[in-house]
């Protein structure tokens, strides 16, 4: 497989695991069974107990970020104060003719076809391995490790501690098995599935043979089970084909005549903005779900309601009796209401309440902005909780406490947003320095 094949091949079966917290004492291997079988390949590999050791004591620091797994490669940062290193596993990605394989010698296994099939990845599915003569965990000259420190052990003990934690993974998803050599578990039951039609049609095909010894001399059970050499090239020539395209989709039908009066006696356009405000407490409802907030957000306190309305009402009359009534400065007003409306409630949190994230999260945050700044210097930053300052510029970095970096520019004397937030704080930093970057807000 070549680089680029193997780039796209990441990039479509990609999983993104959480980090670990940091574990006082107890096992540092995973529990299941494929976790242990995974542990002990591993520890066949690399055999050495001292590398070993230092990876399960570092595994348990609460020191290695999130995880990403993906066809032949597991990653993930390690940090250590201000230092980032990125670690690297490689494993080798089975190619077609290996996956069919074990998908044909699985099909004649009832038991083990139907536990994959129903989601279950069955112990006995390593006999089926077996027989393919393919590799599900790891081997000798098939398991390697990269990292950016400067350790002298190879491997070194964060990737030791990398291979440790990916057990743990596997305590709840051993399908990542299958990922980290080339196939998710959708491709994995789609392939299961055809093999055992491919299986089906050649048995069909077989009970056509004649009773009895041919003219040969030929067992009948050999020429009810042998295919002819035929059969599967035809069967993948089948598939092969290209999908007929769907009928194009017939016109929409006209809109029915709008009533003079609206039926519900409420305009339009009040009912537009209630539409917006529900669409935004479900968005930060899916945030809270998806999210590590511990409690959904309570309903708007009066300056809140305040910041909304003047950030959506469309009659400029309305947002001067807001200003006129609020009992701040209109430009307090003026600037939550810009905050409110690059990303609501979240926004407006960010401008008015500082706080201080993680140190995880600040140096993933520093290692993003190193990496998008590599064609050039980095201009001068001043961090200060979740502020971060580029000296001399009039730019600022917010991260709010739902992930996103907010944008903000100095106006004055005080600090104003200036578009809409990213996960990424160099894509965010980017949009604020890029071609409209001296546009003033509205």
């Amino acid at each position: 497989m070549s680089e680029a094949q193997g780039s796209r091949a990441r990039d479509r079966g990609a999983r993104g695991f959480s980090a670990f917290a940091a574990r006082r004492g107890g096992r540092a291997r995973g529990q299941s069974f494929w976790a242990a079988r995974w542990t002990e390949a591993v520890e066949d590999v690399w055999p050495e107990e001292g590398p070993l050791k230092k990876g399960r004591s570092f595994a348990r620091t609460g020191r290695i970020g999130p995880i990403t797994v993906s066809p032949g490669r597991v990653a993930a940062e390690v940090y250590g104060g201000e230092e980032t290193c990125t670690t690297r596993l490689t494993l080798t990605v089975l190619d077609d003719d290996e996956w069919d394989l074990l998908w044909e010698k699985t099909a004649d296994r009832p038991a083990e076809t139907e536990a994959l099939l129903a989601g279950d990845l069955p112990e006995d599915l390593l006999e089926a391995v077996e027989d393919a003569r393919v590799r599900m965990l790891p081997g000798y000259g098939d398991l390697d490790a990269d990292c950016d420190c400067d350790a002298l052990d190879h491997p070194c003990p964060h990737a030791t501690a990398l291979a440790y934690q990916l057990s743990w993974l596997l305590d709840t998803d051993p399908w990542l098995l299958l990922l980290i050599r080339g196939r998710t578990a959708e491709e994995a039951v789609e392939e299961l599935t055809s093999a055992l039609l491919l299986s089906a049609l050649t048995g069909a095909d077989g009970q056509d043979e004649p009773e009895g010894p041919g003219e040969t001399g030929t067992h009948p059970a050999a020429t009810a089970t042998a295919p002819h050499p035929g059969t599967y090239a035809a069967q993948r020539a089948a598939y092969a084909r290209p999908a007929t395209p769907l009928p194009a989709l017939p016109p929409l039908p006209r809109p029915p005549a709008a009533p003079e009066e609206p039926p519900t006696g409420i305009e339009a356009d009040p009912l537009d903005r209630l539409a917006a405000d529900a669409a935004l407490r479900a968005r930060e409802l899916l945030a809270y779900a998806h999210g590590p907030g511990t409690a959904p957000p309570g309903p708007l306190d009066a300056w809140q309601d305040t910041v909304r309305l003047a950030a959506t009402h469309p009659d400029p009359r309305a947002v001067q009796r807001l200003r006129e009534g609020c009992g701040r400065p209109a430009e307090d007003l003026d600037r939550a209401a810009a905050a409110w409306r690059t990303g609501g409630r979240a926004a407006l949190e960010v401008l008015e309440h500082p706080w201080t994230p993680p140190a995880q999260q600040t140096a993933r945050a520093r290692t993003a902005l190193a990496t998008a700044w590599e064609a050039e210097e980095l201009p001068p930053v001043t961090v200060d909780g979740n502020r971060w300052t580029l000296t001399g510029r009039g730019l600022q970095l917010r991260l709010g406490q739902d992930g996103r970096w907010y944008p903000y520019r100095r106006r004055g004397t005080r600090w104003w947003p200036a578009g809409p937030p990213s996960a990424d704080p160099a894509e965010t930093l980017a949009d604020l320095t890029g071609p409209a970057a001296g546009d003033e807000l509205p």
